[in-house]
């Protein structure tokens, strides 16, 4: 009998003339916890998927429990005991917490759905593998780290010995991220078996028993976690040595060109309301914002684009209030942003890559002409940012759609950065890409403070802020609990903070 609980062999999968997995190699065993890494694009998710039956493989050879399964769907994959915790969440807002874990699997009491029992059943996952859930909760009312403890409970539910979880910490904090850590090593003690898609190397090595690294659609190599290190990782993943340090330059920055003063910004949740809210970025600066999500990070960058009300106070660029002004007004006043939400704020997935790098200056020159589009310097313009940016693949006709997560935040980073505009607001520049690309955005935004932007960076990364800001201002609730230069700072100081704390 095999050692495996599952076996994948010489998996090919392509998407009309993109071939997305090439060779796929992939084993688990039971009790483990097996890391998938590799930079966005690189196949891993869609062998997950492939393992899920999400897609039919084109050839090769999936066994689960030493039983070859070649035609899998989801249902199957569940029968088979394999759940799967995607990255964006498959759950409805209106619905309870408890509605969201039984749905499609509700036990009956008659003609009536048995909600005690459902609770009780319920309840004992809660108990068994430490999870904090609110039952009554309706999910839109949640946080994020919650939501996913219901899709992890959803998988055990329908009775998964084998979960698999996809990039799993991109959206979460610093402390849900090591919640969610406790709550896997509680399920491999019970010997279920966790596939962990990953590309942050500390986490993988933190929580990991075997480490399978993929390159381009290719297997590359399992290795046992003491037996590797994060830089052997990174050779592995990227095919070369990655520096995330940036060497980082100390210039005297220059005049004001973003000043905000005494702004209370509103907010549906009490602790993302800014109240009074005081600070500047200049000239060829970096200045970072820390906090925990959910603190009125997202509320002040929206404010600062137009996207947000200002109850009161002013937002200055370049000495002009762009408060309560519409965000192509002050994108015109020399305004550059990278979005948090790269799909829903950042592209037009439907449209192409080319046309996406031009999209914030389609109606001028050299994009337009009159009320003609010049569809020769679109063209070009995005030639030139496909190789600059190393954007994959490089067809820029294809739609974002297309792209991994990491290659579509590129084309927005190499939109917003190439605008020479006064100020880069960067939120959350980095989340949910591959080592990578992450290389290539710090380095995009280290370039732009070079050239004289001032930038605005907003990152729950606390390694990014540090590395990358000359000054640091935290905040909690909406208020600035401290500001201090970068040099000044470490992740016990700015958690401090971050928790409502004060320098004292």
């Amino acid at each position: 009998m095999s050692e495996y609980v599952v076996e994948m062999k010489d998996i090919q999968k392509s998407f009309g003339s993109v071939k997305a997995v090439k060779n796929g190699f992939f084993t688990a065993k039971k009790g483990e916890i097996h890391s998938l890494i590799g930079e966005n694009g690189a196949g891993k998710s869609t062998m997950m998927k492939l393992l899920f039956g999400m897609y039919p493989i084109d050839e090769g050879e999936i066994l689960i429990n030493g039983n070859n399964t070649d035609k899998l769907t989801p249902k199957i994959a569940i029968d088979h005991g394999i759940g799967m915790v995607h990255q964006e969440f498959m759950l409805v807002g209106e619905l309870t917490v408890l509605e969201n874990i039984i749905l499609g699997f509700e036990p009956q009491k008659g003609l009536k759905i048995d909600f005690d029992a459902a609770k009780k059943e319920v309840k004992k996952y809660i108990e068994q593998y430490h999870m904090d859930i609110q039952l009554e909760k309706k999910v839109n009312q949640i946080s994020v780290g919650e939501a996913q403890r219901v899709e992890i409970i959803k998988t055990l539910m329908r009775g998964a010995e084998i979960i698999i979880l996809d990039e799993p910490t991109a959206v979460l904090t610093p402390q849900e991220a090591q919640h969610l850590f406790k709550i896997l090593m509680n399920l491999k003690k019970d010997h279920k078996t966790i596939v962990f898609i990953s590309h942050k190397l500390n986490e993988v090595m933190n929580i990991s028993d075997r480490i399978s690294v993929m390159r381009q659609g290719q297997y590359i190599d399992t290795v046992e976690k003491g037996n590797t290190s994060p830089l052997e990782l990174t050779k592995l993943m990227i095919g070369r040595e990655v520096f995330l340090n940036i060497d980082k330059t100390y210039s005297k920055a220059g005049k004001t060109v973003l000043e905000v003063e005494d702004v209370w910004i509103p907010s549906q949740k009490e602790t993302s309301k800014i109240r009074g809210m005081s600070f500047h970025v200049n000239e060829g600066e970096i200045v970072g914002v820390a906090g925990i999500d959910g603190n009125g990070q997202s509320e002040l960058v929206e404010a600062i684009i137009g996207l947000r009300e200002v109850e009161k106070g002013s937002i200055k660029l370049s000495g002009k209030n762009i408060a309560n002004k519409k965000t192509r007004a002050i994108r015109k006043s020399g305004l550059s942003v990278i979005p948090e939400d790269r799909n829903t704020q950042g592209l037009n997935r439907e449209m192409s890559i080319a046309d996406n790098l031009a999209a914030v200056e389609m109606d001028r020159v050299p994009y337009s002409k009159g009320f003609m589009i010049r569809q020769e310097a679109i063209v070009q313009n995005a030639k030139e940012k496909v190789e600059a940016f190393d954007i994959r693949p490089d067809d820029y006709n294809l739609p974002t759609s297309s792209l991994s997560g990491g290659n579509a935040q590129k084309v927005v980073v190499a939109r917003e950065v190439s605008m020479d505009n006064k100020l880069l607001i960067a939120a959350q520049p980095t989340r949910g890409v591959d080592i990578g690309a992450i290389e290539s955005i710090r380095n995009s935004l280290e370039k732009a403070k070079k050239e004289g932007t001032a930038v605005l960076l907003v990152s729950a990364e606390l390694e990014e802020i540090i590395s990358l800001s000359d000054r640091i201002i935290v905040i909690h609730e909406g208020k600035i609990t401290g500001e201090m230069p970068a040099d000044e700072a470490n992740e016990n100081n700015l958690g401090l903070l971050m928790m409502g704390g004060t320098h004292e």
